[in-house]
């Protein structure tokens, strides 16, 4: 299994990023995959996560409202739209596989990660 995180970079606050987590060797129809964040001295938080279990998605209250997450089965992709960014959204943000997402809870562990990609939100 292999996740490709991207779609990372430099953006004004205020600002939109959609990030894309490709995904290889598991189907992507039957599995929850979600978005952490990690920010330099913090603790790695949860931020979205999709359900393949009961089509439900999760959202950190910090982003709720501004990030909307999807999914393309097709494409065994996974986006994370990202608009009204703030300074403290900055962070890495990594993707993650076969992760508890259902009735709008989102687990912390996961056996499958992406590489991450890093989010700057700056003036």
């Amino acid at each position: 299994v292999q996740l490709q995180a991207s779609g990372g970079g430099l953006v004004q606050p205020g600002g939109s990023l959609r990030l894309s987590c490709a995904i290889s060797g598991l189907a992507l129809e039957k599995n929850n995959i979600g978005w952490f964040r990690q920010a330099p001295g913090k603790q790695r938080e949860r931020v979205s996560c999709t359900s393949s279990d009961d089509g439900s998605a999760y959202y950190a209250d910090s982003v709720k409202g501004r990030f909307a997450i999807s999914r393309d089965n097709a494409k065994n992709t996974v986006y994370l739209q990202m608009s009204s960014l703030k300074p403290e959204d900055a962070a890495v943000y990594y993707c993650a596989a076969d992760l508890v997402c259902v009735l709008g809870v989102m687990g912390q562990g996961s056996d499958y990660w992406g590489q991450g990609t890093q989010v700057t939100v700056s003036s």
